[in-house]
């Protein structure tokens, strides 16, 4: 047990599955990950039922100011799968910078990220998705320190490319690594602060 109390864990989000325990759909919960998780356990930040990766939980109802509301921003790494064959132009005006609709539909020009054209990993994942590895598309990572709704599908549809899958591989220095769909990794707090770049001292004894 951390001196704080509190708990931290890593989970692989699966494909299809909400980032709550609670929800009035019928949908599939994180309550139906193989875990005890203790009680008041909430995710830190989400991800939409369609993508997959990592998923923060804790029971540290402070952590979510302090990583995605904080004016440090926090770099989140992301494997994508797109349709098509993704040019050199394209991939630059997603590196540079590419009008999206946000909130309040408006315009927005996405702050300049990292993005890279990859191979698919080995045993990326089996049995999470499937794909017809056949027809043209293309891997992406995109590393991002902002976090507009949907951004990363909403820049490759921008781009004219439907986006086919989304993992979210990291955030800061914390990797989701070889974790599987459904899996959870617990970590000691320490640890947890230290590779997600967080200062500890700025959060206050509850």
């Amino acid at each position: 047990m951390n001196k704080s109390g509190h708990r931290y864990f890593i989970v692989n989000k699966p494909f299809d599955m909400v980032s709550q325990f609670v929800s009035p759909d019928d949908v599939n919960l994180l309550g139906k990950i193989d875990f005890d998780f203790p009680e008041g356990t909430h995710a830190i930040g989400r991800l939409d039922s369609q993508s997959e990766g990592m998923l923060l939980l804790t029971t540290n109802k402070k952590i979510t100011r302090l990583l995605f509301e904080s004016s440090t921003p926090h770099k989140r790494k992301y494997l994508v799968l797109v349709k098509h064959v993704v040019s050199p132009e394209t991939l630059l005006l997603l590196q540079t910078g590419i009008t999206i609709r946000i909130k309040g539909d408006v315009d927005y020009i996405t702050t300049p990220c990292e993005v890279e054209i990859v191979q698919q990993p080995d045993g990326l994942f089996r049995g999470a998705f499937e794909f017809d590895g056949r027809r043209p598309h293309t891997w992406l990572t995109i590393t991002l320190t902002e976090g507009k709704y949907h951004q990363v599908r909403k820049m490759v549809a921008a781009a004219h490319h439907r986006c086919q899958r989304l993992i979210r591989l990291s955030i800061e220095d914390l990797q989701l690594g070889n974790l599987q769909p459904g899996c959870v990794k617990e970590m000691e707090e320490d640890d947890f602060f230290t590779q997600l770049n967080l200062d500890k001292t700025s959060l206050s004894q509850e």
